[in-house]
């Protein structure tokens, strides 16, 4: 099994929505980043920041610079422009179906509406990517949706959700080995 070449974090660019529940892939792509000693630079031809990860000369961070709806762009610009398959694609997303602090693993599936991923199936023309879901709560009403992912999370969920981010972030290595399997185990067996 091939391991993850590509790990993009989705996120809207910005001071204004740097610390909204919307922008939680970005904040793990930056965890990321400090812990492998990444640091993404803006990279124009592919609409986003960038690195390569310094172990592995052909694994690669990113966090589109195009807003939400238009993440495709930037991920397709990657992928073909190195090679890479979708099944070696992680997308890191906020998930409003999982609780603040739960984190889940998987490959393929809907969008489940988040606008993210839509433009992402349309841009490489399949859903079958990884994805990690990154649980920051559900408004509870489905008409405060836009209002609560562009809003920052309460003290509480922040604390919840980076801890989630952090315990994600340990499985940094498996994902880059393809090992799945033990990387959910792993992540599941904890939230």
């Amino acid at each position: 099994m091939d391991g993850i070449r590509l790990f993009v974090g989705l996120g809207n660019p910005g001071e204004k929505y740097a610390a909204t529940r919307h922008n939680a892939g970005f904040w793990w792509v930056d965890l990321i980043s400090q812990q492998t000693n990444s640091p993404l630079k803006l990279d124009a031809k592919m609409f986003g920041e960038s690195a390569k990860v310094n172990q592995q000369s052909d694994v690669w961070l990113l966090k589109p610079t195009t807003f939400m709806n238009a993440s495709g762009k930037s991920v397709a610009a990657m992928a073909n422009y190195y090679k890479i398959k979708p099944a070696e694609i992680l997308v890191i997303h906020d998930e409003l179906d999982l609780p603040a602090g739960t984190s889940k693993l998987k490959l393929g599936g809907g969008h489940g509406g988040h606008n993210g991923l839509r433009d992402i199936h349309s841009a490489l023309g399949t859903p079958d990517y990884w994805r990690l879901r990154v649980g920051i709560g559900h408004p509870g009403d489905r008409n405060e949706v836009v209002n609560f992912v562009l809003k920052p999370p309460l003290k509480a969920e922040q604390e919840v959700i980076e801890e989630s981010l952090y315990q994600s972030s340990k499985l940094f290595d498996l994902l880059l080995a393809g090992d799945f399997e033990q990387a959910m185990l792993k992540l599941h067996t904890k939230n």
